[in-house]
């Protein structure tokens, strides 16, 4: 089966993006550029494909469509809808998509190793400044209600080995046991003494 086939069965016969049916192209999401691996390639018709080949000519209101694409089960689908509301975050309606989705690890590391330093050069600061990075672990400045847990992040809880998001005011972490988001104007970096 080709790869062609194979995405046009997973899509059902539409563009992955915007649903669109019309001339309909198989897309390696980058860095894969190899169209014989379908689980790393999407199904994209011409308008989407114009656009993300040629940024600059972004119709900003075409992507509206990733509010639903974005949700996809497919990684490149993911992966992509991730990169062009990155691309369009200075849109509102984009950056609260981008603060809704989720990505596994591994996804999201693919889907970030495709943005541009532009995209990708804000750093994630914990409330006094400090660089925060992947693995690190912070403390509560402030008790936190989590919404839809049912608990309260307490002041002081440690969270250990976190990940950073596509959001440089937000990091994730597991907190009794529950994976959630914080804000990082919450936290401070965790520094251990001797």
């Amino acid at each position: 089966m080709t790869t062609e086939h194979t995405l046009m069965e997973r899509s059902g016969a539409q563009c992955e993006l915007c649903s669109s049916k019309d001339d309909l192209n198989v897309y390696p999401v980058p860095p894969e550029s190899n169209t014989s691996k379908p689980d790393q390639c999407i199904l994209v018709c011409d308008n989407c494909l114009g656009q993300i080949n040629q940024s600059n000519t972004m119709d900003t209101n075409h992507w509206r469509c990733l509010n639903d694409s974005m949700w996809s089960q497919v990684p490149a689908v993911q992966v992509m809808a991730f990169r062009l509301l990155s691309h369009l975050s200075s849109e509102g309606w984009a950056q609260d998509l981008l603060d809704m989705m989720y990505l596994d690890e591994e996804t999201r590391q693919w889907a970030e190793s495709g943005l541009s330093s532009e995209e990708s050069e804000a750093p994630t600061l914990d409330s006094n400044g400090s660089v925060l990075g992947a693995g690190d672990t912070v403390t509560l400045i402030k008790d936190l209600p989590v919404k839809g847990a049912g608990f309260t992040a307490k002041r002081g809880t440690a969270v250990r080995n976190i990940s950073l998001t596509g959001n440089p005011e937000q990091i994730e972490g597991r907190v009794n046991g529950v994976r959630i988001v914080l804000l990082t104007k919450y936290l401070t970096v965790f520094h251990h003494t001797n």
